[in-house]
């Protein structure tokens, strides 16, 4: 009964793959639009403010959906999560809505909140990659 749900599981992951690639796919083709329009329909060779911020954020999701389907690939191979992967899609996500954040618009509760987060996942990061590096040596020492 454990090999069906496993064997499930394994499609179900490859389906998600499959769906998250057709995402990223029309998110690049999407963002190229998004440049060619900016660069040479909008304003010859000048992209606004509002544009660039516009380009970065989207920029930055494409590279969040790339990093998810990374996480999918090394849990259908290994059959584990990489926390550090998801930190780091985390970071980006949070470094993406501060890009694109207006301060004009947003309230000081919303900013500590976003630099609280900030720091936290910084923190997360670094004791994990401090985890793994203290792992690798204890590996290499002989027995």
């Amino acid at each position: 009964m454990l090999d069906y749900i496993r064997k499930f599981e394994k499609l179900m992951y490859i389906i998600l793959i499959v769906l998250l690639g057709g995402v990223i796919v029309f998110s690049i083709t999407e963002l190229g639009w998004l440049l060619y329009e900016g660069l040479f329909v909008n304003s010859a060779y000048r992209l606004e403010n509002h544009e660039l911020l516009n380009i970065f954020g989207f920029f930055l999701l494409v590279v969040i959906g790339i990093e998810l389907l990374d996480t999918l690939k090394a849990y259908l191979r290994e059959n584990v999560i990489h926390v550090e992967i998801v930190i780091l899609v985390a970071v980006i996500a949070i470094a993406r809505k501060v890009i694109i954040l207006d301060p004009e618009y947003s309230d000081g509760f919303l900013m500590g909140g976003m630099g609280i987060i900030i720091i936290g996942l910084g923190i997360a990061y670094y004791l994990i990659k401090k985890a793994n590096s203290i792992a690798s040596n204890s590996s290499d020492l002989p027995q």
